[in-house]
Protein backbone atom coordinates (compact mmCIF):
# COMPACT_ATOMS: atom_id res chain seq x y z
CA UNK A 1 0.00 0.00 0.00
CA UNK A 2 1.44 3.20 -0.87
CA UNK A 3 2.45 5.38 1.97
CA UNK A 4 3.49 8.81 1.70
CA UNK A 5 5.41 11.81 3.54
CA UNK A 6 3.07 13.50 6.53
CA UNK A 7 0.96 16.62 6.07
CA UNK A 8 3.39 18.95 7.83
CA UNK A 9 5.91 18.27 5.10
CA UNK A 10 3.43 19.42 2.37
CA UNK A 11 2.15 22.92 3.86
CA UNK A 12 3.25 25.60 1.96
CA UNK A 13 3.49 29.45 1.72
CA UNK A 14 3.04 31.61 -1.35
CA UNK A 15 5.29 34.79 -1.86
CA UNK A 16 2.29 36.52 -0.92
CA UNK A 17 2.09 34.94 2.47
CA UNK A 18 -1.44 33.26 1.20
CA UNK A 19 -1.62 29.35 1.10
CA UNK A 20 -3.64 29.78 -2.19
CA UNK A 21 -1.88 31.41 -4.07
CA UNK A 22 1.69 29.42 -4.52
CA UNK A 23 2.42 27.60 -7.36
CA UNK A 24 2.17 23.59 -7.73
CA UNK A 25 3.22 21.40 -10.31
CA UNK A 26 0.56 19.18 -11.67
CA UNK A 27 2.54 16.26 -13.50
CA UNK A 28 4.80 19.19 -15.29
CA UNK A 29 1.22 21.14 -15.99
CA UNK A 30 2.15 24.36 -14.14
CA UNK A 31 -0.27 26.12 -11.93
CA UNK A 32 -0.09 29.29 -10.70
CA UNK A 33 -2.58 28.70 -7.94
CA UNK A 34 -3.67 26.21 -5.48
CA UNK A 35 -7.64 26.72 -6.05
CA UNK A 36 -9.45 23.98 -8.46
CA UNK A 37 -12.98 24.93 -9.94
CA UNK A 38 -14.76 22.26 -8.98
CA UNK A 39 -17.36 20.56 -11.85
CA UNK A 40 -20.66 21.74 -11.62
CA UNK A 41 -24.10 21.25 -13.67
CA UNK A 42 -25.19 23.93 -15.40
CA UNK A 43 -27.35 22.22 -18.16
CA UNK A 44 -26.63 25.04 -21.18
CA UNK A 45 -25.76 22.52 -23.45
CA UNK A 46 -28.36 22.05 -26.63
CA UNK A 47 -30.46 18.55 -26.53
CA UNK A 48 -27.61 16.66 -29.13
CA UNK A 49 -25.21 17.39 -26.00
CA UNK A 50 -23.24 20.32 -27.91
CA UNK A 51 -21.62 23.27 -25.90
CA UNK A 52 -23.18 26.78 -26.50
CA UNK A 53 -21.89 29.67 -26.85
CA UNK A 54 -22.74 30.89 -23.59
CA UNK A 55 -20.50 27.93 -22.31
CA UNK A 56 -17.53 29.70 -23.89
CA UNK A 57 -17.27 32.81 -21.94
CA UNK A 58 -18.72 31.20 -18.90
CA UNK A 59 -15.43 29.28 -18.32
CA UNK A 60 -13.39 31.96 -20.32
CA UNK A 61 -14.50 33.90 -17.22
CA UNK A 62 -13.13 31.78 -14.55
CA UNK A 63 -10.14 31.08 -16.24
CA UNK A 64 -8.25 32.10 -13.29
CA UNK A 65 -8.39 29.23 -11.77
CA UNK A 66 -5.36 27.27 -10.81
CA UNK A 67 -7.67 24.32 -12.85
CA UNK A 68 -11.29 24.29 -14.05
CA UNK A 69 -12.66 21.22 -13.80
CA UNK A 70 -15.42 20.85 -16.85
CA UNK A 71 -18.95 20.01 -15.52
CA UNK A 72 -19.87 16.14 -16.21
CA UNK A 73 -19.77 15.12 -19.57
CA UNK A 74 -21.02 11.86 -21.36
CA UNK A 75 -18.81 9.27 -22.23
CA UNK A 76 -21.50 7.49 -24.33
CA UNK A 77 -25.70 7.81 -24.92
CA UNK A 78 -26.09 5.55 -21.94
CA UNK A 79 -24.48 7.59 -19.97
CA UNK A 80 -26.52 11.23 -20.57
CA UNK A 81 -28.03 12.25 -17.06
CA UNK A 82 -29.96 14.89 -18.43
CA UNK A 83 -30.96 15.98 -21.87
CA UNK A 84 -28.73 19.43 -21.28
CA UNK A 85 -25.70 17.18 -20.57
CA UNK A 86 -23.02 18.04 -23.29
CA UNK A 87 -21.14 14.67 -24.43
CA UNK A 88 -18.20 14.21 -26.39
CA UNK A 89 -19.17 11.20 -28.40
CA UNK A 90 -19.73 13.33 -31.33
CA UNK A 91 -17.18 15.20 -33.57
CA UNK A 92 -20.17 18.57 -33.54
CA UNK A 93 -19.66 18.06 -29.67
CA UNK A 94 -15.88 18.12 -29.97
CA UNK A 95 -15.35 20.82 -32.52
CA UNK A 96 -17.35 23.17 -29.96
CA UNK A 97 -15.53 22.07 -26.90
CA UNK A 98 -12.70 23.14 -28.73
CA UNK A 99 -14.20 26.67 -28.52
CA UNK A 100 -14.33 26.43 -24.77
CA UNK A 101 -10.70 25.48 -24.33
CA UNK A 102 -9.28 27.15 -26.58
CA UNK A 103 -11.26 30.51 -24.62
CA UNK A 104 -9.94 29.29 -21.66
CA UNK A 105 -6.30 28.68 -22.84
CA UNK A 106 -6.21 32.34 -24.42
CA UNK A 107 -7.36 33.57 -20.95
CA UNK A 108 -4.42 31.89 -19.22
CA UNK A 109 -6.07 28.70 -17.67
CA UNK A 110 -6.07 25.59 -18.06
CA UNK A 111 -8.98 22.73 -18.12
CA UNK A 112 -9.86 19.19 -17.86
CA UNK A 113 -12.36 17.28 -19.05
CA UNK A 114 -14.72 15.58 -16.66
CA UNK A 115 -16.59 12.44 -17.58
CA UNK A 116 -19.27 11.63 -16.16
CA UNK A 117 -21.41 8.31 -16.65
CA UNK A 118 -24.90 8.63 -14.76
CA UNK A 119 -25.53 5.06 -14.52
CA UNK A 120 -28.61 4.37 -12.96
CA UNK A 121 -29.39 7.91 -12.30
CA UNK A 122 -30.89 8.81 -15.65
CA UNK A 123 -34.37 8.08 -17.50
CA UNK A 124 -35.54 6.90 -20.69
CA UNK A 125 -36.73 10.81 -21.20
CA UNK A 126 -32.83 11.83 -20.61
CA UNK A 127 -31.66 9.52 -23.63
CA UNK A 128 -31.15 10.49 -27.01
CA UNK A 129 -31.85 6.81 -27.53
CA UNK A 130 -34.99 6.28 -24.92
CA UNK A 131 -33.06 3.27 -23.63
CA UNK A 132 -33.70 1.86 -20.22
CA UNK A 133 -30.77 3.52 -17.59
CA UNK A 134 -27.87 0.88 -16.88
CA UNK A 135 -25.95 -0.10 -13.46
CA UNK A 136 -24.16 -2.56 -12.10
CA UNK A 137 -27.26 -4.45 -11.22
CA UNK A 138 -30.51 -3.81 -11.45
CA UNK A 139 -31.01 -1.71 -8.26
CA UNK A 140 -33.26 1.49 -8.46
CA UNK A 141 -32.31 4.58 -7.65
CA UNK A 142 -34.68 7.13 -4.86
CA UNK A 143 -36.60 9.57 -7.31
CA UNK A 144 -37.71 11.13 -8.49
CA UNK A 145 -35.91 12.60 -11.91
CA UNK A 146 -35.50 15.70 -13.19
CA UNK A 147 -36.34 15.44 -17.31
CA UNK A 148 -37.38 18.61 -19.42
CA UNK A 149 -41.45 17.72 -18.68
CA UNK A 150 -40.62 17.97 -15.09
CA UNK A 151 -40.22 15.51 -12.39
CA UNK A 152 -40.91 11.86 -12.95
CA UNK A 153 -40.63 8.28 -11.17
CA UNK A 154 -37.52 6.55 -11.59
CA UNK A 155 -37.42 3.44 -13.83
CA UNK A 156 -35.12 -0.08 -12.39
CA UNK A 157 -31.88 -0.15 -14.14
CA UNK A 158 -30.94 -3.08 -16.41
CA UNK A 159 -27.49 -4.25 -15.33
CA UNK A 160 -24.77 -4.18 -17.72
CA UNK A 161 -23.60 -7.46 -18.85
CA UNK A 162 -19.79 -8.20 -18.07
CA UNK A 163 -18.83 -7.78 -22.35
CA UNK A 164 -20.78 -4.19 -22.11
CA UNK A 165 -18.88 -3.74 -18.62
CA UNK A 166 -15.86 -3.60 -20.66
CA UNK A 167 -16.89 -1.71 -23.89
CA UNK A 168 -18.51 1.32 -21.05
CA UNK A 169 -14.48 0.97 -20.28
CA UNK A 170 -13.34 1.30 -23.62
CA UNK A 171 -15.95 4.20 -24.22
CA UNK A 172 -14.58 6.29 -21.38
CA UNK A 173 -11.31 5.66 -23.40
CA UNK A 174 -12.72 6.79 -26.44
CA UNK A 175 -14.09 10.00 -24.93
CA UNK A 176 -10.88 10.89 -23.09
CA UNK A 177 -9.15 10.90 -26.90
CA UNK A 178 -11.86 13.18 -28.14
CA UNK A 179 -11.25 15.35 -25.13
CA UNK A 180 -7.35 15.98 -26.09
CA UNK A 181 -8.73 16.54 -29.76
CA UNK A 182 -11.13 19.25 -27.71
CA UNK A 183 -8.04 21.08 -26.85
CA UNK A 184 -8.42 19.79 -22.68
CA UNK A 185 -5.68 19.35 -20.63
CA UNK A 186 -6.12 16.44 -19.20
CA UNK A 187 -9.61 14.62 -17.75
CA UNK A 188 -11.27 13.41 -14.65
CA UNK A 189 -13.04 10.46 -14.28
CA UNK A 190 -16.04 10.66 -11.98
CA UNK A 191 -15.84 8.31 -9.34
CA UNK A 192 -18.19 10.04 -6.90
CA UNK A 193 -21.80 11.25 -5.94
CA UNK A 194 -23.58 8.13 -7.07
CA UNK A 195 -22.91 8.09 -10.46
CA UNK A 196 -21.53 4.98 -12.27
CA UNK A 197 -18.21 4.06 -11.07
CA UNK A 198 -19.19 5.25 -7.96
CA UNK A 199 -22.17 2.45 -7.95
CA UNK A 200 -19.41 -0.17 -8.76
CA UNK A 201 -17.72 0.62 -5.93
CA UNK A 202 -20.36 0.53 -3.41
CA UNK A 203 -21.93 -2.45 -1.75
CA UNK A 204 -25.42 -1.20 -2.08
CA UNK A 205 -25.81 -1.28 -5.82
CA UNK A 206 -22.98 -3.40 -6.53
CA UNK A 207 -24.84 -7.01 -6.64
CA UNK A 208 -22.75 -8.53 -9.05
CA UNK A 209 -21.44 -12.21 -9.18
CA UNK A 210 -18.93 -12.01 -11.75
CA UNK A 211 -15.47 -10.24 -11.50
CA UNK A 212 -17.01 -6.99 -11.47
CA UNK A 213 -18.86 -7.25 -8.35
CA UNK A 214 -18.60 -9.60 -5.13
CA UNK A 215 -15.56 -8.52 -2.47
CA UNK A 216 -13.51 -5.65 -1.99
CA UNK A 217 -11.59 -6.56 -5.40
CA UNK A 218 -14.15 -7.42 -7.52
CA UNK A 219 -15.95 -4.09 -6.57
CA UNK A 220 -12.76 -1.70 -7.41
CA UNK A 221 -12.23 -3.26 -10.54
CA UNK A 222 -13.96 -1.29 -12.72
CA UNK A 223 -13.03 2.23 -11.23
CA UNK A 224 -8.85 0.53 -12.13
CA UNK A 225 -9.92 -0.55 -15.84
CA UNK A 226 -10.97 2.90 -16.63
CA UNK A 227 -8.42 4.88 -15.26
CA UNK A 228 -6.12 2.21 -16.64
CA UNK A 229 -7.70 2.65 -19.83
CA UNK A 230 -8.24 6.43 -19.86
CA UNK A 231 -4.27 6.75 -18.59
CA UNK A 232 -3.06 4.26 -21.79
CA UNK A 233 -5.37 6.72 -24.10
CA UNK A 234 -3.70 9.86 -23.25
CA UNK A 235 -1.45 9.23 -20.50
CA UNK A 236 -1.25 8.66 -16.88
CA UNK A 237 -0.26 12.39 -16.26
CA UNK A 238 -3.41 13.90 -17.57
CA UNK A 239 -5.54 11.76 -15.43
CA UNK A 240 -7.13 12.28 -12.31
CA UNK A 241 -9.94 10.61 -10.75
CA UNK A 242 -12.56 11.43 -8.39
CA UNK A 243 -13.97 9.88 -5.25
CA UNK A 244 -16.36 10.80 -2.61
CA UNK A 245 -16.14 7.71 0.19
CA UNK A 246 -19.60 7.45 2.04
CA UNK A 247 -21.03 10.07 0.34
CA UNK A 248 -25.00 9.02 0.20
CA UNK A 249 -25.85 11.51 -2.53
CA UNK A 250 -28.35 9.44 -4.76
CA UNK A 251 -29.02 6.81 -2.51
CA UNK A 252 -25.70 5.64 -2.10
CA UNK A 253 -24.94 2.62 0.72
CA UNK A 254 -21.32 1.63 1.82
CA UNK A 255 -21.33 0.00 4.75
CA UNK A 256 -17.16 0.44 5.60
CA UNK A 257 -15.96 2.60 3.03
CA UNK A 258 -12.40 2.74 4.67
CA UNK A 259 -11.00 -1.42 2.63
CA UNK A 260 -12.72 -0.19 -0.26
CA UNK A 261 -11.08 3.20 -0.93
CA UNK A 262 -7.52 2.15 0.40
CA UNK A 263 -7.61 -0.76 -1.81
CA UNK A 264 -8.63 1.43 -4.25
CA UNK A 265 -5.75 4.17 -3.59
CA UNK A 266 -3.73 1.16 -3.48
CA UNK A 267 -4.52 -0.19 -6.85
CA UNK A 268 -4.23 3.24 -9.15
CA UNK A 269 -1.53 4.80 -7.43
CA UNK A 270 1.26 2.64 -9.86
CA UNK A 271 -0.60 3.99 -12.82
CA UNK A 272 1.21 7.40 -11.58
CA UNK A 273 -2.57 9.66 -12.31
CA UNK A 274 -2.14 13.00 -12.13
CA UNK A 275 -4.43 13.65 -9.13
CA UNK A 276 -6.78 12.41 -6.88
CA UNK A 277 -9.53 14.51 -6.20
CA UNK A 278 -11.62 13.40 -2.90
CA UNK A 279 -14.42 14.90 -0.82
CA UNK A 280 -14.46 14.56 2.61
CA UNK A 281 -17.85 13.15 4.61
CA UNK A 282 -18.44 13.04 7.97
CA UNK A 283 -19.23 10.12 8.27
CA UNK A 284 -16.08 8.62 7.02
CA UNK A 285 -13.37 11.48 7.45
CA UNK A 286 -12.04 10.42 4.29
CA UNK A 287 -9.26 12.94 4.12
CA UNK A 288 -7.96 11.67 7.10
CA UNK A 289 -7.49 8.03 6.64
CA UNK A 290 -6.25 8.67 2.53
CA UNK A 291 -4.28 11.65 2.45
CA UNK A 292 -1.62 9.39 4.20
CA UNK A 293 -1.66 6.75 1.78
CA UNK A 294 -1.70 8.89 -1.34
CA UNK A 295 1.66 10.45 -2.80
CA UNK A 296 0.86 12.06 -5.19
CA UNK A 297 -1.20 15.61 -5.62
CA UNK A 298 -4.54 15.32 -3.93
CA UNK A 299 -7.33 17.89 -4.49
CA UNK A 300 -8.97 18.60 -1.55
CA UNK A 301 -12.87 19.22 -0.87
CA UNK A 302 -14.36 20.04 2.10
CA UNK A 303 -17.41 17.95 1.77
CA UNK A 304 -20.95 17.68 0.22
CA UNK A 305 -23.60 19.89 1.03
CA UNK A 306 -21.64 22.33 3.22
CA UNK A 307 -20.28 25.73 1.61
CA UNK A 308 -16.85 26.21 0.78
CA UNK A 309 -15.70 29.65 2.22
CA UNK A 310 -12.54 31.81 2.04
CA UNK A 311 -11.42 30.27 5.70
CA UNK A 312 -12.20 26.44 4.73
CA UNK A 313 -10.45 26.19 1.42
CA UNK A 314 -6.74 28.24 3.18
CA UNK A 315 -7.05 25.55 6.44
CA UNK A 316 -7.26 22.55 3.91
CA UNK A 317 -4.40 23.62 2.23
CA UNK A 318 -2.20 25.25 5.03
CA UNK A 319 -2.70 22.19 7.28
CA UNK A 320 -1.53 20.39 4.70
CA UNK A 321 -4.70 18.25 4.21
CA UNK A 322 -4.66 18.67 0.59
CA UNK A 323 -2.25 20.16 -2.22
CA UNK A 324 -5.15 21.84 -3.94
CA UNK A 325 -8.99 22.60 -3.05
CA UNK A 326 -11.92 22.51 -4.88
CA UNK A 327 -14.68 25.64 -5.00
CA UNK A 328 -18.07 25.53 -6.26
CA UNK A 329 -20.59 27.17 -5.94
CA UNK A 330 -18.71 30.14 -4.95
CA UNK A 331 -17.70 30.14 -8.70
CA UNK A 332 -21.21 30.45 -9.69
CA UNK A 333 -21.36 34.09 -8.52
CA UNK A 334 -17.53 35.03 -8.53
CA UNK A 335 -16.11 33.91 -11.26
CA UNK A 336 -13.02 35.82 -10.12
CA UNK A 337 -12.74 33.90 -6.95
CA UNK A 338 -8.56 33.89 -6.94
CA UNK A 339 -8.49 37.37 -7.81
CA UNK A 340 -10.59 38.23 -5.16
CA UNK A 341 -8.12 36.11 -2.78
CA UNK A 342 -5.48 37.99 -4.21
CA UNK A 343 -7.10 41.40 -3.59
CA UNK A 344 -8.43 40.73 -0.10
CA UNK A 345 -11.82 41.03 -1.39
CA UNK A 346 -15.12 38.27 0.53
CA UNK A 347 -16.00 36.06 -2.08
CA UNK A 348 -20.05 37.19 -3.36
CA UNK A 349 -22.50 35.06 -1.12
CA UNK A 350 -24.20 31.94 -2.88
CA UNK A 351 -27.48 33.05 -4.32
CA UNK A 352 -30.96 31.49 -4.96
CA UNK A 353 -30.96 27.96 -6.38
CA UNK A 354 -33.06 29.48 -9.95
CA UNK A 355 -29.34 30.65 -11.41
CA UNK A 356 -28.17 27.45 -11.09
CA UNK A 357 -30.00 25.71 -13.94
CA UNK A 358 -31.07 27.04 -17.37
CA UNK A 359 -30.82 27.99 -20.41
CA UNK A 360 -30.17 31.68 -21.15
CA UNK A 361 -27.08 34.28 -19.79
CA UNK A 362 -29.25 34.93 -16.72
CA UNK A 363 -26.83 33.94 -13.44
CA UNK A 364 -24.89 32.22 -16.12
CA UNK A 365 -22.24 34.96 -17.35
CA UNK A 366 -23.61 38.15 -16.01
CA UNK A 367 -22.21 37.53 -12.84
CA UNK A 368 -19.81 40.60 -11.53
CA UNK A 369 -15.74 40.71 -10.25
CA UNK A 370 -15.22 42.51 -7.63
CA UNK A 371 -13.30 45.30 -9.80
CA UNK A 372 -16.59 45.95 -11.87
CA UNK A 373 -17.99 48.48 -10.01
CA UNK A 374 -21.65 46.55 -9.63
CA UNK A 375 -22.57 44.95 -6.90
CA UNK A 376 -25.29 41.68 -6.80
CA UNK A 377 -28.79 42.07 -4.88
CA UNK A 378 -28.92 40.40 -1.37
CA UNK A 379 -28.70 36.67 -2.11
CA UNK A 380 -31.44 33.57 -1.08
CA UNK A 381 -29.48 31.27 0.91
CA UNK A 382 -29.67 27.84 -0.58
CA UNK A 383 -28.65 24.20 0.77
CA UNK A 384 -28.84 22.00 -2.02
CA UNK A 385 -25.94 20.18 -3.80
CA UNK A 386 -24.71 21.63 -7.12
CA UNK A 387 -21.10 19.67 -7.71
CA UNK A 388 -21.09 16.83 -9.84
Amino acid sequence: MTTTTTWTDRRTTAPTGHPLLSPHDLAGLALPNRVVMAPMTRMRADHRGVPTPLMIEYYRQRAGAALIVSEGISPNIAGRHHPLQPGLDTEEQVAAWRSVTGAVHTAGGRIFAQLMHSGRNTHPANRPDGGIPVAPSAVVAPGPVHTLDGKVDPVVPRALTTEEVRRTVADHAEAARAAIRAGFDGVEIHGANGYLVHQFLADGTNLRADRYGGPVSGRIRFAVEVVEAVADAIGAHRVGLRISPGNKEGGMVERDPAPTYRALLAAIAPLGPAYLHLTDDPRYPALDDLRPRWSGTLVGNTGEHVETTQESATALVASGRADLVSVGRPYIFNPDVVERIAAGVAWAPIRGKDYHYGSGPHGYVDLPRHDAGTTLRTPAPISEKLEE
